[in-house]
């Protein structure tokens, strides 16, 4: 950005005509004494970080009215200045930003003169040293101190809420023995730091899940077959849940254009954590959720009340955020990832409280499904609190979980109330799974509209809602969670080997791939079969080092009797397997009744120990 700062004795200007990038609700003819002027020209690198930008220019402004004097200011669009603009929609969202944050966060008397007009105007200069500066500013130089004295001042007041509807102080909490002691740690900033890598990453590694991609960027993993089965069981798990609860699935595209105004205003909020690019002379975004393809959707529909609530669920594959390098790892935190992604269109708040209670629930059932101790932080506006603190109990009572409330003094992100379920892993620290968010901003940006029974149009609250969180940090705390295992294992729906089928010698390999083929076939329950040249010992561990749920040992005796002896992993004791003696259809009903409702899906992997490749 170029400014031109000039200290007048009067500025005054006239609209004389429009031209095709005019923006609307302008003040066609105004003035001011003794004011600051800010002739500002936005460039085209001034889209690499809006924020920054709009900081620094407003620190610039503040910094020279202070020296000069000047009580009032003058945003005074100048594109003479630079021979390499903004986009025009881009640039008056950027001035726009910078008399509101002049307005809002400093004694300032401000005004601006509209954008894409021919104007006339004069202006006099004062003529001291100080009365005539320029300045560029670049994106990526104004520093955090640029920023912070335009920052809403935001308190935050921090209590624990019993499921009994009774406030405790969150120091009685204040512990790594519990998880929810954990989370507490964590919110409040007394965790210890812990250093290594969570115990995650080795187990995805050797049970050959995934790996690190080198030939990519930093946080986007290389999938191996038995890992992509697990997401895509994940992903049908989720899709199920969210069919069961109304919402309509769609499909959107992973990259936007900066140039749609609301898209950019969104966008700007996640600051440097995007990924950003230039398609020929367009601006434009890799997705970091599906909020935008979604918002796209909506804003082009005709809703009426009785549609609401209207739900939408994407499974964004993939969504991108440019997480810090040292911040990345495993599945905890990565740069490319797949997010279950619900949006729901409510008619008002009442409606909106209610669509929130159904949604957290179902955060809460993902823990159970995935066998991790999900614990909550509540956060809202006090202005929320205020008026629906007796629903904030109420979520609480129903959840049958202790909470920790955070109450913010006014708000700053698009939602007003929002609850984050995580797990924690075995370095005491939590991994963020379900959300429910409630937004009172993005449908008046995406202009997405319904008018009631007297024509009134209303934008509506949306909820945001990833039922498990990101399918990679789903895996993580399962994986996670095994370390606390005597036993550890997946959930029997998630395994990628159900069943190992081992022969006892060469003469039972055809019996074993008999029984594996109609588990497969008939059943489907995913089997393999060891058919190497090795003992029955070793094969029998190997399995148990896989995490096989059962592994059925075929002799003689097994192959003509039809009962197998069965080692269920479930059942067992550290260094102790255990076994039972089970006919085709009992050892089928074992499996089933494991599975349950969750989704099924066929083998990955060959089915044939002898024939498969090893990937570590």
């Amino acid at each position: 950005m170029r400014i031109l700062l000039i200290h007048s004795d009067n500025i005054e200007y006239e609209v004389v005509s429009k031209t095709k990038m005019a923006e609307t609700e302008i003040v066609p003819r105004d003035a001011m004494q003794d004011a600051l002027v800010a002739f500002c020209s936005v460039e085209s690198i001034d889209e690499e970080d809006i924020d920054d930008i709009i900081a620094q220019a407003v620190a610039e402004i503040t910094t020279v009215a202070d020296k000069i004097g000047a009580a009032r200011v003058m945003i005074y669009p100048y594109a003479h200045l630079s021979s390499d603009l903004a986009k025009p929609d881009i640039a008056v969202t950027v001035l726009k930003e910078i008399e509101n944050t002049l307005s809002t966060a400093t004694s300032l008397e401000v005004k601006r003169a509209p954008f894409g007009y021919y104007k006339k105007f004069t202006v006099t200069c004062k003529g001291h040293p100080l009365s005539e500066l320029s300045r560029e500013l670049v994106p990526g130089e104004g520093g955090d101190a640029a920023k912070k004295p335009f920052k809403k001042e935001i308190t935050r007041d921090w209590f624990v809420l019993t499921p009994d509807g009774r406030k405790h102080d969150w120091q009685e909490y204040n512990n790594n023995i519990t998880p929810f002691g954990c989370l507490v740690q964590k919110e409040l900033g007394t965790a210890e730091p812990v250093g290594g890598e969570p115990i995650h990453v080795e187990i995805m590694r050797s049970k050959e899940l995934a790996d690190y991609e080198p030939s990519s960027d930093v946080g986007n993993l290389r999938w191996r077959p038995k890992g992509k089965l697990i997401r895509d069981l994940l992903a049908d798990y989720v899709l199920q849940l969210t069919l069961a609860h109304g919402a309509e699935p769609v499909e959107t595209p992973v990259m936007y254009d900066l140039a749609d105004p609301a898209i950019n205003e969104h966008a700007a909020k996640f600051g440097e954590r995007q990924y950003r690019f230039k398609s020929n002379n367009r601006s434009m975004m890799l997705r970091f959720a599906a909020c935008f393809g979604m918002f796209c959707t909506m804003r082009d529909m005709h809703i009426s009340p009785h549609n609401l609530p209207m739900k939408m669920y994407e499974l964004s594959t993939y969504s991108f955020r440019h997480e810090q390098r040292g911040e990345v790892i495993g599945l905890k935190r990565l740069r490319g990832f797949t997010m279950p992604d619900m949006h729901s269109l409510t008619a008002d708040m009442d409606q909106a409280c209610e669509c929130f209670e159904q949604q957290m629930m179902i955060g809460w059932q993902t823990g159970e499904d995935f066998n991790t101790d999900l614990v909550a932080v509540f956060r809202c506006t006090k202005q929320f609190y205020d008026e629906h603190g007796s629903w904030v109990k109420k979520i609480a009572a129903m959840s049958k979980k202790t909470m920790l409330i955070e109450i913010l003094s006014d708000r700053v992100h698009y939602w007003i109330a929002k609850i984050d379920l995580a797990a924690i892993d075995s370095q005491n620290r939590p991994i963020e799974n379900p959300t429910v968010q409630i937004d009172v901003e993005s449908a008046a940006r995406f202009h997405i509209s319904y008018r009631d029974m007297a024509n009134t149009e209303i934008h509506p609250p949306i909820l945001h809602c990833s039922p498990t969180g990101s399918l990679e940090r789903v895996l993580c705390a399962i994986l996670e969670s095994t370390g606390r295992m005597q036993v550890p294992m997946l959930p029997v729906w998630l395994s990628p080997i159900q069943v190992r089928v081992v022969p006892v010698a060469e003469r039972h390999v055809e019996a074993a791939s008999a029984l594996m083929n109609r588990l497969n076939d008939e059943f489907m329950i995913r089997a393999d079969v060891d058919d190497r040249d090795e003992s029955m010992g070793r094969k029998v561990r190997e399995a148990a080092v896989e995490w096989i749920p059962y592994t059925v040992v075929i002799g003689d005796d097994e192959a003509k009797s039809g009962k197998y002896s069965v080692s269920i992993r479930e059942k067992a004791e550290l260094n102790k397997l255990y076994k039972e003696n089970l006919s085709l259809e009992e050892l089928v009903a074992a499996v089933r009744v494991a599975i349950g409702s969750k989704p099924v899906r066929p083998i990955y992997t060959t089915k044939w120990m002898s024939r498969r490749a090893r990937y570590y």
